[in-house]
């Protein structure tokens, strides 16, 4: 896939009209895109769980934690019970995907120990799961209406209210939601 085309790095945003429990509502973060698929990370679904709970269910140490009370996120519906940590800088953390120069997800347990002892990275956000598509199935669901897409903004991701994240990414792309058409045209 050419570079170009490619959605990494850009929201996926759910269009009134989806109905899928999974995505409705959502603001989807996309990580990674190419020919192979896409994987993104929901940054607007929140769980029942802080990082207290992961912690304790890891077994690691929080003698010394200072933010246990941290929401966890619902990532996505895939492998839903591996966790993220997406996050700004990208540090030096043992298992890291780029997606900017300063914007990464993590997936190794060093990064969630300094998080919570507070020495991991400036901003950070915990989910549980992934979102993942197929090769072409996210054109094709793009194509079908279901999303609206444009590049990702590091402010909604982390100091944006939860609540407001859908509305805040739909109107950094200037886009009036009551005049959204839930129809699907070509010229």
């Amino acid at each position: 896939m050419n570079s170009a085309l490619s959605l990494s790095n850009h929201f996926l945003i759910a269009m009134p009209n989806l109905a899928d429990p999974n995505f409705s509502r959502t603001v989807t973060l996309i990580c990674e895109h190419s020919s192979e698929g896409a994987m993104g990370i929901t940054i607007n679904r929140l769980l029942s769980l802080t990082l207290g709970d992961i912690l304790a269910q890891l077994n690691i140490n929080t003698e010394h934690a200072a933010n246990l009370d941290m929401p966890i996120y619902q990532g996505g519906p895939v492998q839903n019970n591996r966790g993220f940590v997406l996050h700004e800088p990208l540090g030096n953390w043992e298992s890291t995907l780029s997606i900017t120069e300063t914007l990464g997800v993590s997936t190794s347990l060093d990064i969630l120990a300094a998080t919570a002892e507070n020495h991991g990275p400036a901003s950070c956000l915990v989910t549980l799961g992934y979102a993942g598509w197929a090769p072409g199935q996210l054109e094709e669901e793009i194509a079908a209406n279901a999303w609206l897409n444009g590049p990702a903004d590091s402010d909604i991701i982390f100091h944006t209210p939860i609540d407001q994240r859908w509305q805040a990414a739909v109107q950094r792309l200037g886009v009036d939601l009551a005049t959204l058409s839930t129809d699907t045209g070509h010229a």
